[in-house]
C-alpha cells in the first residue's frame, strides 16, 4: 500500500509544505532531543520527549512528500507512514509504535512507569531518525533543505 492509498483511504490529506516549514519542524525536533537528555526529568517525561522528536521527523517526513496525517490516529498514522517516507525498517517502527504507547500511558494514566533503559532506548531511536531524515531530506527533497 502507498501514501496515495493511504490518501484515497482517508487516512492523509494533501498537504503543501515549504523549506520554512520543515526548517521549524527540524528545530523543534533538535529541541527536543537536547531536552530529553535533561537528567533532572523523570524517565516518563525523557521518553515523552525524544518520542516527541522522533514524531516530528515523520510529520516533518510526510509535510515533505506532500501529506499530512488526518486526526484521527494522527501520531500511529504519522509513525506507520516511516516505513512509505523514510523506508524505516518494520522492526523499527514498531518499536516506536510501542513507545507511542508507552508515552500515552506516562503522560495521561500512571507516573513512573517508563524505566531508564526505556527513555534511553527512545532516545536513542529519536536520534537515529533524526539522521535519517536529514539525509532523506538532502537526497530527495533538496529543495527544502539548501541549508542543511
Amino acid at each position: 500500500m502507498s501514501l496515495r492509498d493511504w490518501l484515497h483511504n482517508g487516512w492523509l490529506i494533501e498537504h503543501r509544505s515549504g523549506p520554512g516549514e520543515i526548517r521549524d519542524l527540524l528545530a523543534v525536533i533538535d529541541r527536543d532531543l537536547r531536552d530529553c537528555r535533561n537528567e533532572g526529568l523523570s524517565a516518563d517525561w525523557r521518553l515523552a520527549i525524544a518520542y516527541n522528536a522522533a514524531l516530528q521527523a515523520a510529520i516533518a517526513a510526510l509535510a515533505a512528500e506532500g501529506y499530512r496525517a488526518t486526526r484521527g490516529a494522527h501520531h500511529f498514522r504519522a509513525i506507520q507512514s516511516l516505513t512509505h517516507t523514510l523506508a524505516w525498517d518494520a522492526d523499527s517502527v514498531r518499536l516506536l509504535d510501542r513507545f507511542r504507547k508507552k508515552r500515552n500511558l506516562g503522560e495521561y494514566e500512571r507516573a513512573g512507569t517508563t524505566t531508564e533503559q526505556e527513555a534511553k532506548e527512545m532516545l536513542a531511536l529519536a536520534e537515529e531518525l533524526h539522521t535519517r531524515l536529514r539525509d532523506w531530506l538532502r537526497l530527495h527533497h533538496p529543495e527544502m533543505v539548501s541549508s542543511l
